[in-house]
């Protein structure tokens, strides 16, 4: 008797991960994201922009975001316990923040964005279909001219994250994904020393809307 596996069911594993781990106890945690917030300033993204970060989490990247005064700032992800986490942090600032449980393949928003931040997701869409329909998204939610930042495991980075595979991208794959809506401005890579002292290369990309 043949027995077929149980489709992968991403929601389940995330909510697990984050009841089972604190902040620390994940791999991306970061207590300053640097290379975003730094990529933030290269661009001069004011601070009326509408940013979005998806597969956020109870990343601190909010926390810096609103700190350095953004107030139009939407979080996703597909856990709603990593974001019950980070509005427990937050306190009262948890009410200036949009917060979105959902599929990043999947959703569904009326808001248009000036900013796409993806430091979480994008890495872990491993078929065609996954990534289409992610794009798809990226294509509609993002506005003309606006900025996105995707951040991904590197050729060199690990091939599996939390316990699945993850789809690591080269600057060219990663520019011929993305070439239909955006154009290219910078990649380069860069080390992300994990909490376990482990170190993994990350590609980041910054790519403007096409018109």
């Amino acid at each position: 008797m043949t027995i077929t596996p149980a489709p992968f069911d991403a929601k389940r594993h995330w909510e697990s991960i984050y009841e089972r781990k604190g902040p620390q106890e994940v791999s991306w945690y970061q207590a300053i994201p640097g290379v975003s917030l730094s990529l933030l300033e290269e661009y001069q993204v004011p601070k009326q922009a509408s940013l979005i970060d998806v597969g956020g989490g109870d990343s601190l990247l909010v926390d810096h975001l609103l700190g350095r005064g953004y107030g139009n700032i939407t979080v996703l992800d597909i856990s709603g316990g990593a974001l019950r986490k980070a509005r427990k942090r937050l306190g009262a600032r948890a009410q200036e923040v949009r917060w979105i449980e959902d599929d990043a393949t999947s959703f569904v928003t009326d808001a248009l964005f000036d900013v796409w931040h993806d430091r979480a997701v994008f890495h872990f869409l491993t078929t065609d279909d996954a990534v289409t329909s992610y794009l798809l998204r990226v294509a509609e939610y993002l506005r003309p001219g606006g900025l996105l930042i995707l951040g991904t495991f590197s050729e060199n980075g690990p091939e599996q994250c939390s316990g699945i595979a993850v789809k690591r991208y080269s600057e060219a794959e990663m520019v011929a994904r993305l070439q239909r809506i955006c154009s290219r401005i910078k990649c380069f890579t860069t080390d992300h020393v994990t909490p376990f002292n482990t170190v993994q290369n990350f590609l980041f990309c910054a790519f403007r809307k096409n018109p």
